[in-house]
């Protein structure tokens, strides 16, 4: 097989129409483009989005800095300063701290953050840590447990 051998398969290329060169070829006269109005006159028509006037999709849309997560995970958050009121090896769950009224509502899992000073030992079980939250926790002498969601 060379180069100057090939060709395209029988059929699937078809001539080039030729607009504007008589009725008897089909496309006299208007050549397809009806009798008058903005897409029959030569040039170039209307630019890409242009819809009629009406304020175009790419203008009416919000324009933002970020999308919005779909399926966002929502967590019942605390802070590891806010443990610290609790006996030495208590065992920390999410049912636990509703009990004590120390969280107030359940809006998903427990998630506990780090922000503040721990100096009690805690067995925690929830649902996600921080790093910070860890090290904080395990500082203290207590442990980390993290269960299903």
């Amino acid at each position: 097989m060379q180069l100057e051998n090939l060709s395209p398969k029988e059929g699937s290329k078809r001539r080039k129409r030729r607009v504007g060169r008589g009725i008897a070829a089909g496309q006299g006269a208007s050549c397809g483009f009806g009798m008058r109005g903005q897409k029959s006159r030569s040039g170039t028509g209307t630019k890409a989005g242009f819809e009629g006037g009406q304020m175009p999709l790419y203008r009416r849309v919000p324009k933002l800095k970020h999308f919005t997560l779909v399926n966002q995970k929502h967590y019942t958050i605390i802070n590891v300063e806010a443990l610290s009121s609790l006996p030495i090896n208590t065992e920390v769950t999410l049912n636990s701290l509703l009990e004590n009224r120390i969280l107030t509502s359940n809006d998903g899992p427990l998630k506990i953050l780090g922000n503040g000073e721990l100096n009690v030992a805690l067995n925690v079980k929830a649902a996600a840590f921080t790093k910070s939250a860890v090290q904080k926790i395990e500082a203290a002498g207590g442990s980390c447990e993290v269960i299903a969601k």
